[in-house]
């Protein structure tokens, strides 16, 4: 019996053993390998050698345990949105919202790890987007920003694809999502109105003056040619068309008055005398 026991505590005592080892053993594996899953790429940091050059693609890897240690990047594209406060040329504030679509550049991911880390688009992005928005708006006026929307867009895509490229980030997509003016430009659109139509209504009348103009030197051509030419008449015909004038004016007057029931018409000399019954042997 003792003898049995002794057997049994000393398999056991191998098993254990061997337990121990295989945990040892698949616990090294496990620290040695890691897994850069579909869409992202890894950067290796070496204790001895620090951030290495090469980028890891994706699949299961090897490693130093302890020595080194992978950081994993995703580099798909993303969406990034923010906002700016920009002033215009003429001076009014307009507030824009911009969305990027953007992504790593894959073969300098070591160099964006070393200089920016994981967390570089949330550093670098918000920053040159407002400094490019500044840049291009202070360019237009305010109503230009509405009239020339493509041309703005194409100076913020441009400028933006640029400076990120200076970080190692690359931008799919720029575009302004949103354009707001402040209610001091609302106000001075009103005045800007209100201006054009007083310069509208100053134009007609300075118009309606010209026209009165030539038209008042137009009647005085007119009548000093009549003028001219009745001076030019009785000059060759003598006084005779001045009296057949007065003679025509005496006899329209004549008329007038006979057609009205208020007027009584009275002889001048005796015979008006003799109308009103008043005579000389009164």
């Amino acid at each position: 019996m003792a003898g049995g026991g002794q057997a049994a505590v000393s398999f056991l005592t191998k098993v254990a053993k061997a337990a121990a080892g295989l945990g040892v053993a698949a616990s090294a594996v496990s620290t040695s390998l890691y897994t850069v899953d579909g869409g992202e790429r890894a950067v290796i940091f070496d204790r001895f050698r620090g951030v290495l050059p090469e980028t890891v693609s994706e699949g299961t890897h090897f490693l130093i345990p302890f020595l080194q240690k992978p950081f994993l990047f995703d580099i798909r594209t993303r969406p990034h949105s923010f906002a700016s406060t920009s002033g215009t040329k003429d001076l009014q504030m307009v507030s824009l919202t911009l969305r990027v679509l953007a992504r790593p550049d894959v073969e300098r991911l070591p160099d964006i790890f070393t200089s920016l880390g994981l967390e570089y688009d949330q550093k670098v992005l918000p920053s040159i987007g407002n400094e490019v928005l500044k840049a291009v708006v202070a360019q237009f006026n305010a109503d230009q920003l509405l009239t020339e929307r493509p041309q703005v867009s194409a100076l913020v895509r441009d400028a933006l694809m640029r400076r990120a490229r200076e970080f190692n980030i690359v931008l799919d997509d720029v575009a302004i999502t949103h354009l707001a003016y402040g209610p001091e430009f609302a106000q001075a659109v009103e005045k800007k109105q209100v201006a054009q139509q007083e310069a509208e209504r100053s134009r007609f009348l300075v118009a309606r003056a010209e026209q009165e103009r030539r038209a008042a030197i137009v009647r005085a051509e007119g009548e000093s040619e009549s003028a001219r030419l009745i001076s030019e008449a009785t000059a060759a015909a003598g006084t005779g068309l001045i009296e057949l004038r007065r003679i025509e004016a005496a006899k329209e007057i004549a008329g007038e008055l006979a057609r009205s029931p208020n007027v009584s018409y009275i002889p001048a000399g005796d015979r008006g005398q003799m109308l009103l019954g008043l005579n000389s042997a009164r």
